[in-house]
């Protein structure tokens, strides 16, 4: 019997299944997985994350950026190569993958504002947030991990609580 209240489930092209297995400080032992690679994508941080989506949203052409790329040495462009390549995993082999400290789904709607906008889902939890920016994405996922620090003052407390 199908569970219709479940929020696990890919549901875009460029869905990506996001695995922490370890943290230490700034470091990450992380990996994730999209529908076009068997293989795992390795990441130590953050950065190295960030940069690879940004890549990968690229090589897709989904979502597209809304803002042009800007350089302090001189002219760059996006280069666009032809459209995505056909998809190797099907979205029930992405779920299939766990990892030690958190699992996590990203559907990133939107690049607008030089950043991301979309859903996370803690597979863990069956819970999804939206968020509005890269930055509240990563701060959801380690709130979920309890990696994050109580916020400052006027800062907003991101939480997978519900009320």
């Amino acid at each position: 019997m199908a569970d219709f209240g479940s929020q696990i489930y890919i549901g875009t092209p460029n869905g990506v299944v996001f695995l922490i297995n370890g943290r230490s400080g700034a470091e990450l032992d992380a990996e994730y997985y999209t529908s076009y690679s068997k293989e795992a994508h390795k990441v130590t941080n953050w950065d190295q994350f960030f940069f690879e989506l940004d890549k990968f949203f690229d090589d897709l052409r989904f979502p597209y950026p809304t803002t042009n790329i800007r350089s302090f040495t001189g002219d760059v462009k996006r280069s666009y190569p032809e459209p995505a390549r056909p998809k190797v995993m099907k979205d029930e082999e992405l779920l299939m993958k766990h990892g030690d400290l958190g699992s996590f789904i990203i559907r990133v709607q939107h690049r607008q504002n030089s950043s991301w906008q979309g859903r996370i889902t803690w597979m863990e939890k069956n819970q999804t947030m939206y968020f509005r920016s890269a930055w509240e994405m990563m701060k959801l996922i380690e709130s979920a991990l309890d990696t994050v620090a109580p916020p400052e003052e006027g800062e907003e407390n991101l939480s997978w609580e519900t009320e």
